[in-house]
């Protein structure tokens, strides 16, 4: 059971770091209030969950996993929102990069 819960607070920490991948572009250079505390909080949770997860799961693979997690919704937030281009390719890369991330745990 506790490698269950270290897996659910990684990818949690994964969307967080999404959170504050996007909450630091926004602040533009913590000029603006809500975004910078938004990236605050969203750092200290993620990094804390990912501490978390690491006291159970491997290093490298819950590094690999968080650092998927976050870089994939980052990616894909900014094609959302029109500030990242959407292309084939792109699409393409996301999902081979969401596919790494879903096979380092198949192979756990």
């Amino acid at each position: 059971m506790e490698v269950v819960m270290a897996w659910f607070v990684l990818i949690l920490s994964g969307v967080l770091e999404a959170v504050w991948a996007v909450a630091l572009g926004r602040s533009e250079g913590f000029s603006r209030p809500v975004p910078s505390v938004v990236f605050v909080v969203g750092l200290v949770l993620s990094m804390g969950g990912l501490a978390y997860a690491m006291r159970t799961l491997p290093v490298g693979t819950a590094y690999a996993v968080w650092v998927g997690i976050g870089a994939a919704l980052t990616v894909g937030v900014g094609m959302a929102t029109g500030t990242e281009s959407v292309s084939a390719v792109r699409l393409l890369l996301i999902a081979g990069l969401v596919g790494c991330v879903v096979g380092l745990k198949l192979a756990h």
